[in-house]
């Protein structure tokens, strides 16, 4: 299979429902059940080692009209949470044995409390994720919550979760990581080995396919991408920041590139790559993981680690990727991004590092001034 076509069929999965997503999975998958995971983290590897497929849930974008969830929020409301909650009070979810959250704000903790409310028969699970990572209990801490959700995962589908099944999708799931790390730092050496856009719907598909479809099909772009000769094009090489959560139209990816922005790095779906290394897949899984979440996860506006500052975060991975400006695009309305944009912003003038605030929604469908303000952005820097 060609790149093309393994970034077309990733594009593809991206137009997809939740429901269609598991349906596409069970033609190689018969028995397969469906199990959602809202953003940012969840280990995936105990999902997956269920016998089910994690699905990303990341809204439904432009696909469905809110109908329902507006008269559940308030108007101030990040758009992933109301297109979530309308999945499921329009019964998309139907199909599916759950869905795990995490704490990531209080619109992500209603969200839960909303979703168990309306949908009592759907097992609705809630992670407590550890705040201060350098406790001395905080490894054990979050290894707890780690087994609390296999018990009651395993209660839910009235079958164990062995350590070794784990392990096995901590393999495969290291393998996803790794592969997608090959990518992202390709593209920092070869900007235009690969579109932002096809990176990002690639990344996307991780969330949206069994690891072990995955892992072939992403072996092989790896190596595809690699092998390409490419003309390099002049631009400005940017870091992309505050889409943790709610993910940019892809339009407006594709918009940023178009408007003279290379995109060196982002923290897009950045809950599915989150850990710099591959976690320990030997021994206790449930304890690597709690490890790797504490010690080798990189830095996120919902992960506080007061030793290692988010900006001081930003401005290594603007060195690490060789980038010369920030593009903030944050979701309209959410709050943790919005909030450390005015630490972020703060960091990059006294380090005098050029930087640009856009702000989306999912829905959007129309980029022109978006486009206008990039490209002001972009030109001042190219013929300054």
């Amino acid at each position: 299979m060609t790149g093309e076509k393994i970034i077309q069929e990733c594009r593809d999965l991206l137009d997809l429902l939740p429901a269609q997503i598991l349906a596409l999975a069970r033609e190689k998958h018969p028995d397969v059940g469906g199990f959602g995971v809202f953003p940012v983290y969840a280990p995936v590897e105990i999902i997956h080692a269920a016998g089910l497929l994690p699905v990303g849930m990341f809204g439904a974008g432009d696909k469905i009209e809110l109908s329902h969830a507006d008269a559940r929020f308030q108007s101030f409301i990040c758009s992933i949470a109301k297109s979530t909650l309308e999945l499921f009070l329009r019964d998309e979810m139907k199909e599916f044995e759950g869905v795990v959250f995490s704490s990531i704000c209080d619109v992500a903790r209603n969200l839960s409390s909303l979703v168990k409310r309306n949908c009592p028969e759907l097992y609705v699970e809630y992670l407590h994720m550890p705040q201060n990572m350098y406790s001395a209990e905080s490894a054990n801490y979050a290894r707890s919550e780690f087994e609390r959700f296999r018990t009651n995962l395993s209660k839910q589908l009235n079958r164990p979760i062995p350590d070794e099944a784990i392990r096995d999708s901590l393999k495969l799931y290291n393998e996803v990581r790794h592969h997608t790390r090959r990518l992202y730092a390709h593209r920092k050496a070869h900007p235009s080995s690969i579109a932002a856009a096809d990176l990002y719907a690639v990344v996307q598909a991780s969330t949206r396919m069994m690891p072990e479809d995955f892992v072939p099909m992403l072996r092989e772009l790896c190596d595809a991408v690699e092998a390409s000769d490419v003309k390099p094009r002049d631009g400005v090489r940017v870091v992309v920041e505050g889409a943790f959560c709610e993910q940019p139209p892809i339009g407006l990816v594709e918009v940023i590139e178009a408007s003279g922005c290379l995109v060196q790095d982002d923290d897009m779906i950045i809950g599915w790559r989150l850990f710099d290394d591959d976690v320990v897949s030997n021994g206790d899984p449930l304890a690597a993981l709690s490890n790797a979440y504490l010690a080798s996860s990189v830095y996120t506006s919902v992960r506080h680690d007061y030793k290692k500052p988010r900006t001081d975060g930003l401005i290594d991975r603007m060195k690490r990727s060789g980038a010369e400006a920030v593009l903030f695009a944050p979701a309209k309305f959410c709050e943790p991004a919005l909030l450390d944009y005015v630490l972020f912003r703060q960091k990059l003038e006294e380090a005098d590092v050029p930087h640009l605030k856009i702000e989306f929604e999912e829905k959007m469908w129309t980029f022109e001034s978006t486009r206008t303000e990039i490209e002001t952005f972009a030109e001042s820097m190219l013929f300054d």
